[in-house]
């Protein structure tokens, strides 16, 4: 890509989220202000004073003791241990390309910490193509470094999906200093990097996966490139011992100059070795590709440490590839697939058209292809999705195992088919391990439309909707599963038909697929179905051994009428009322500015899905605030009400089969 161009496309779709630190004792904030993702300078700080809202800070003077914001923003799922099941389709590979996604899921200095009032999200689902997933951003005058924001760790962990924050040193001409590159490489007096030491600090106190290194600041020289190499040697060392992962972009050579090489040469080889990978810049070729892979084999490394940058920002699903560059038909895969900006599919939509449901068709079209079905991709479709090349993974493995198809965000939130908050909202922690491969239906008819919907849900804010023309049986895979049976497992199934008669039966599959692209050996049994939500509990009676797929069939019982038919809810689970998680502790009001809150609270032992928060009503009623996998809440905007001398808000911990803990009571006078 032509350097200008592409320092354009860094200057303006810049974006900086950063979570904060795991501390049980945060310090008190000052005043009651809304908590953002955090972002810094490497030590030195730009002239002048910042624009509004934002903060100028110094990653060297950092300590995790100090950050007001810490409670909100540490990630709280560790990261999930995946699996890859017999692939959806003859063409995708295992061991083979892998996916990097580098994304911006906002703005550098204003990235709220806890989700938003709005359902105007990139809320991603299709975790299971992508292996590394860059929060990408930053900008000379916010921050160049940023740490990735609780929810998008939570959510690509629940998955399996390591989250790296990143260092971005820009291009003179948009702002970047050199000294900021030197400043990331300083020595102490021991010829330690002080700052590679702090990177790795922030990346454990915060729960993220290690770092991206984007050096594209010009005018250096050897010394300052061999000094960056050092840099990257330690913070790789460091992070290792921490499990964190180095990525390295490029663009600095080994003589310190930028220059976009587009393969792996001799000019960028030590940086390479250096990192866990390295992120080709796009100007590549076949030939460079190729010898790419080539060099990295004869070095003893892995050709799929090599991330082949895709530019989608532009075209997104309408991007013109070289695909048979990086991942040919019928050949080893040459490197994997670094995708830059997927976020295209909710950017391109015009603003009055970025409801849920339109924003989740064109990522389905982008991830899985034209055909809507990874099990039967399009021939013809010149966009060769992941999901056509890559087999999909998996991190359902354990019992129990709930989910209500929420996707982190929504038009309403509902609680056991009820509205109890009109609001729309996003908050991708609160996401669900959704399912992998969407949409696979098989049938010998007439195909129905399946797609997450947000009219209606069960819980959370989306449910899976399946409609159209039902002539002949249909089997909706859902779940690539690795889940042991005992002889008290039961599946709860909560769903409601909403016109048309169907019959409806859960599909189990105690071993694989006989090949890839092939049915699960599905084992069908009978679920009453109504017209209202109702969950209906089945039990594995003569299932044994381990569960490999679940799934649903939908037999027409009218003749050929048209069908609508909701899916909110499945878990599996032993037999018998599951225990209560154990309530949180000392809930309490850190700071205050009129109606404006933060509260916080100890984190309830074992393990919770996430926190709600209600505020209790003078009549009785319990109102509705949110939900977050964070220890802490900021409520914005708050009124005494009914004559109230003070307000009472209860917070509850929610278990994995989605049972509430007794309720924490926060009393707050005004």
């Amino acid at each position: 890509m032509n350097p200008s161009r592409r320092a354009v496309l860094i200057a303006a779709g810049a974006a900086a989220l950063a979570p904060a630190p795991p501390a049980a004792a945060a310090p008190r904030a000052t005043a009651a202000t809304a908590p953002y993702a955090a972002y810094w300078y490497p030590d030195s700080l730009p002239a002048g004073s910042p624009g509004p809202g934002i903060t100028w800070r110094s990653l060297k003077s950092w300590r995790a003791a100090d950050d007001p914001d810490l409670a909100f923003n540490a990630a709280t799922v560790p990261l999930a241990t995946r699996f890859t099941p017999t692939p959806a389709n003859p063409t995708a590979r295992t061991g083979q390309a892998r996916v990097q996604a580098l994304v911006s899921f906002g703005p550098t200095s204003a990235n709220p910490s806890q989700g938003s009032a709005t359902a105007d999200y990139y809320a991603l689902t299709h975790w299971a193509y992508i292996d590394e997933l860059v929060f990408w951003g930053g900008s000379a005058g916010e921050g160049l470094i940023l740490a990735p924001n609780a929810p998008v760790v939570d959510a690509a962990h629940r998955h399996g999906v390591p989250v790296l924050g990143n260092v971005f040193l820009p291009p003179a001409a948009y702002g970047g200093q050199l000294q900021w590159t030197r400043d990331l490489v300083q020595q102490d007096a021991t010829g330690h990097y002080p700052l590679a030491a702090q990177l790795v600090a922030v990346a454990a106190a915060y729960g993220f996966d290690g770092w991206f290194l984007n050096a594209e600041t010009g005018g250096g020289n050897t010394a300052l490139g061999t000094a960056m190499l050092g840099f990257v040697k330690e913070l790789r060392a460091l992070a290792a011992a921490k499990g964190q992962r180095v990525t390295w972009y490029d663009a600095l050579t080994v003589n310190g100059t930028v220059s976009w090489q587009g393969a792996l040469t001799s000019q960028n080889q030590a940086f390479f070795q250096a990192a866990d990978g390295m992120f080709v810049d796009f100007r590549w070729s076949a030939a460079s590709l190729a010898s790419s892979g080539t060099k990295a084999d004869r070095l003893g490394r892995s050709r799929y440490e090599l991330w082949a940058g895709v530019d989608v920002e532009s075209n997104g699903s309408g991007t013109y590839v070289n695909w048979d560059a990086i991942v040919p038909a019928g050949k080893p895969h040459v490197t994997s697939i670094g995708l830059y900006r997927p976020e295209w599919t909710r950017n391109h939509l015009p603003a009055d058209r970025r409801a849920p449901g339109d924003f989740h068709a064109a990522d389905d079209r982008f991830w899985t292809g034209r055909s809507a079905d990874p099990a039967r991709p399009d021939p013809g479709d010149p966009w060769r999705a992941p999901a056509v090349s890559v087999a999909d993974r998996s991190t359902v493995t354990s019992v129990p195992f709930a989910t209500v198809f929420n996707t982190g965000h929504g038009l309403r939130w509902y609680e056991e088919g009820a509205v109890v908050s009109e609001s729309p909202w996003n908050h991708l922690g609160l996401q669900d391990r959704l399912p992998s491969r969407r949409w696979v239906v098989r049938t010998a008819g007439t195909r129905p439309a399946v797609a997450f919907d947000f009219a209606d849900a069960w819980r959370g804010g989306s449910s899976v909707l399946v409609a159209g023309e039902l002539d002949q049986p249909v089997v909706l895979d859902l779940y690539a599963t690795r889940l042991p049976i005992a002889v008290n497992t039961v599946v709860d199934l909560t769903s409601r038909g909403e016109s048309g008669g169907v019959n409806v039966e859960l599909a189990v599959a105690t071993a694989p697929p006989s090949g890839p692209g092939e049915t699960p050996p599905y084992r069908y049994l009978p679920v009453n179905s109504v017209n209202s939500w109702q969950t209906v509990t089945i039990p594995l009676t003569g299932v044994s051994g381990t569960v490999h797929a679940l799934g649903i069939r939908l037999t027409p019982t009218d003749g050929a009428t048209p069908v609508r038919w909701r899916l909110g809810g499945l878990a599996v689970r032993p037999d018998g009322t599951p225990p209560a998680p154990a309530a949180p502790s000392a809930a309490r009001v850190t700071a205050a500015s009129g109606g404006d809150l933060r509260l916080a609270w100890n984190p309830a032992p074992g393990p919770v899905r996430h926190y709600t928060l209600h505020r209790l009503l003078a009549d009785g009623t319990r109102r509705f605030l949110g939900a977050t996998g964070q220890r802490a809440w900021f409520a914005a905007g708050l009124r005494p009400e009914q004559g109230e001398p003070a307000a009472r808000f209860e917070v509850r911990a929610v278990g994995e089969l989605y049972n509430a803990s007794a309720p924490v009571i926060v009393t707050h006078p005004w």
